[in-house]
């Protein structure tokens, strides 16, 4: 595992995040799937996330990224999805005959964390700092 830093601060913070298109139609393919593609990373890059691994199916969007404790992440998904709609819907004019009312993307969507320190080990760390509340025994 390595942490990240940014000025004043280490993290670890991975998220696996999740949308799908609206109604699940099956859009996301060949040109349009590619530019959805380049928009997320494009938005990644301004936001300092890092994305570690991208799916692209052809009705919903996986991620699992890194993402500094600056950002929310409901402001990257939102980033996300907006640009992409926005840019989408414009450059593809196909698309607003299937996705009258300007909305691209489902609703809402799903993240989760992913951390590799359990709860249990981080219950066995303060019960040891508790102990020895020096460190002197490491």
């Amino acid at each position: 595992m390595r942490y990240d830093t940014g000025k004043h601060c280490v993290f670890y913070h991975r998220y696996h995040i999740v949308w799908s298109t609206k109604y699940r139609y099956k859009a996301l393919t060949g040109a349009l799937r590619l530019r959805v593609r380049d928009i997320c990373r494009q938005v990644c890059r301004e936001n300092e996330v890092d994305i570690l691994r991208g799916v692209l199916s052809c009705d919903h969007v996986h991620m699992f990224v890194s993402v500094p404790p600056k950002i929310a992440i409901s402001d990257l998904v939102r980033k996300m999805k907006g640009r992409s709609s926005h840019k989408v819907q414009r450059e593809f004019p196909v698309i607003r005959k299937r996705y009258w009312g300007c909305r691209f993307w489902g609703r809402g969507y799903f993240s989760t964390t992913n951390g590799a320190i359990t709860e249990d080990i981080v219950l066995q760390y303060l019960e040891n700092h508790i102990a020895d509340p020096t460190g002197a025994s490491r």
